[in-house]
């Protein structure tokens, strides 16, 4: 019935082992109590078909073997570097094919935000991280609260640093793990597995369904099950790895670029950018400081002294600064004058939009 290669498979507490036509089950799924032997055989192939038919890649991309580096074990250092580069200069072409459905995702996240809603993103391995690292980088780059963008990873905090074996075969916990962020219609939720078809990130992104929240799948698997569960379906078409399997590689890319867009292009829109510079950035270092200070200088055409001095009397905030330069006035004023124009510096400038 089955042709799989010997392959361990977790499902709800139970080990099953899976060899040619063979299932062996190690430990106990409650579902499966009192079956033994064929009967068993039997019984788990009809309590388990989506997560046995889930572990079957032979049709994602992702998992194909690549016929253009198949000498790879037998090339030198510059060989193997070069089949690399050369292969991450398609992923800037596949990620063009679906800018639509990106700057859609942006437009609704936009609007979520403006009505008070969070954004989250969901993952496991390299697709989680990812998405961790580019939560973190919104408050210090855009002066967000760290509660607007935040990070959902499948097993948890310690699977950042190191692998937490089964933890993103579990769709319930990723389920367990939207509930506790109390969702609601004004949120947003995207989903980040490279294969598309992650039970962590699909059950999470089923909650968030639930829940009324807007959900955003990003995968590197066109037509994949993430997509299909939701709203806005994001499926880079990256192809076979060079490192066949090796998804850290040609969709990590893709789904960098698809969260920088994301991240990027919503903190524009929502005010958070002065022409192309960061003027909500969040002055925590020093590298930081004298990033602002130079914000300042080319934004309102003043030295370093001036600059500096500005940055001092609006307590560190760009915006304010640049206004209480170009517009002459105080703190207490150019605060104003931000409110008023939703934190929008060139509508607070009076400048043409």
């Amino acid at each position: 019935m089955f042709l799989l290669l010997p392959h361990t498979y977790w499902h709800k507490g139970s080990k099953i082992q899976l060899k040619g036509s063979k299932i062996q089950l190690l430990g106990r799924d409650s579902r499966l109590k009192g079956f033994h032997g064929p009967e068993l055989m039997t019984k788990a192939v009809a309590t388990i078909p989506m997560e046995v038919d889930n572990i079957m890649l032979a049709n994602l991309q992702t998992e194909q073997p690549n016929w253009q580096t198949e000498r790879l074990d037998i090339s030198n250092s510059l060989e193997i570097v070069t089949l690399m580069n050369h292969a991450e200069k398609m992923v800037p072409q596949a990620v063009e094919a679906v800018l639509p459905k990106v700057a859609l995702a942006v437009d609704h996240i936009v609007d979520n935000v403006k009505r008070g809603g969070r954004l989250f993103y969901v993952g496991a391995g390299t697709s989680g991280r990812l998405g961790i690292l580019d939560a973190t980088e919104c408050p210090p780059t855009f002066g967000t609260s760290p509660d607007l963008v935040q990070y959902v990873m499948a097993g948890g905090e310690s699977a950042v640093f190191e692998a937490v074996e089964h933890a993103e075969d579990d769709d319930e916990a990723g389920a367990k793990e939207l509930r506790t962020r109390r969702l609601s219609k004004n949120d947003s939720v995207i989903g980040l597995t490279a294969s598309g078809r992650t039970p962590f990130v699909i059950g999470a992104i089923r909650e968030a369904t639930r829940s009324g929240a807007l959900t955003v799948g990003v995968t590197c698997n066109l037509n994949s099950d993430l997509g299909k569960v939701s709203e806005i379906s994001i499926d880079v078409d990256t192809g076979p790895e060079v490192l066949m399997g090796s998804t850290r590689l040609k969709a990590g890319t893709a789904q960098k670029m698809v969260l920088n867009m994301i991240s990027t292009a919503t903190m524009v829109r929502l005010g958070k950018v002065y022409k192309n510079l960061m003027v909500d950035l969040k002055v925590t270092n020093e590298k930081l400081l004298e990033r602002a200070k130079r914000i300042v200088m080319v934004s309102a055409d003043v030295d370093y002294q001036a600059a500096e001095a500005a940055l001092e009397a609006a307590d560190g905030h760009v915006k304010t600064a640049i206004l209480m330069v170009k517009k002459g006035v105080d703190k207490t004023r150019a605060d104003t004058l931000l409110a008023e124009a939703n934190g929008f510096l060139r509508i607070a400038l009076g400048e043409d939009i």
